[in-house]
């Protein structure tokens, strides 16, 4: 039996990524517009209540509207904007957040796609709150870099037409990142962290660090003890592993072109500092292969079906 499945924003960056996914896939069937209608609202409405499942690859506003169109109790929804993260009736789509979110994704009629730089730092930092060692008060910050794809089609031409010849930049200086919320709240945090984000001239890939010092943790504990819990959380997972012989070289590139997210653990034992770090695909893990995850789930399918590990 095949689910029927409609990218709203096909063309898109995000949506062309979770369309090479799917397309030679015999459980699944795409409901496709021509470019003469993938903008008509009426076809649109159509196809989206034609389809079982639903992929938002939009604007907020658009895919808030998007939404609206549903004249149906049937059509399911996977939102990969940032509309839907810390609204109510939405879940979460990181299936590896908590031990139950999978089932969770599973019985969901709306689904909220993770943010690329939440995903990683979740993946970091929730089971150190979850696990008692970081308390929810905690004041944290975040540094992470991603490929430049991760700006759409405007920054892809702004690195790839010569308009730029950068090699690292920082931006939201203003420190109002809208991904902010979404850490806090599925953190489990009381204080948004710190968050710098930055582009770098890589086409692809992502990396997020989490600077600690183990005196912020709720009791005494050792690097082994940080690396434990966080190996502990994803143990006999296929798409988030952790990487016991954390190494001293990490690249931006290590987890692109792939729907996996590594994580780390390195620091300085007798300085009391810790660094975690999360490499995955901002286009992978971060946006097309988690949608293409939750879709799997919720379909209820092989949750790893058209992803690349």
């Amino acid at each position: 039996m095949s689910v029927t499945v409609f990218i709203d924003g096909a063309v898109g960056t995000t949506g062309l990524e979770i369309r090479e996914r799917l397309e030679s896939r015999r459980d699944v069937t795409l409901v496709t517009l021509d470019d003469a209608r993938r903008k008509d609202d009426a076809a649109r409405g159509q196809a989206i209540n034609d389809a079982d499942i639903v992929i938002l690859c939009l604007p907020d506003d658009a895919a808030r509207s998007a939404v609206a169109m549903i004249a149906n109790d049937r059509t399911r929804v996977i939102d990969a904007s940032t509309a839907h993260r810390v609204a109510d009736g939405w879940t979460y789509g990181f299936a590896e957040l908590e031990s139950d979110q999978g089932a969770r994704i599973a019985e969901s009629r709306f689904v909220s796609n993770p943010g690329c730089y939440p995903t990683g730092f979740l993946a970091l930092v929730r089971p150190l709150v979850r696990a008692g060692l970081l308390d929810a008060g905690a004041l944290l910050s975040v540094n992470a870099t991603s490929g430049y794809s991760g700006g759409g089609k405007a920054m892809i031409a702004e690195f790839e037409g010569g308009e730029t010849n950068t090699a690292y930049r920082p931006y939201a200086l203003a420190l109002a990142h809208k991904h902010a919320p979404e850490m806090r709240l599925h953190a489990g945090l009381s204080t948004a962290p710190i968050f710098q984000p930055a582009v770098a001239r890589a086409y692809r890939g992502m990396v997020v660090q989490v600077p600690l010092h183990l005196a912020q943790l709720t009791r005494a504990a050792s690097l082994t003890d940080v690396a434990e819990v966080l190996a502990s959380a994803y143990d006999g997972g296929r798409v988030v592993r952790f990487a016991h012989d954390a190494t001293s070289v990490v690249r931006i590139e290590d987890d692109a072109s792939t729907d996996r997210m590594t994580l780390r653990v390195t620091g300085n034992e007798a300085t009391g500092q810790a660094l975690l770090i999360a490499t995955l695909d901002n286009l992978g893990k971060g946006a097309a292969g988690a949608a293409v995850q939750n879709l799997n789930i919720m379909a209820g399918l092989d949750p790893v079906a058209g992803l690349t590990l």
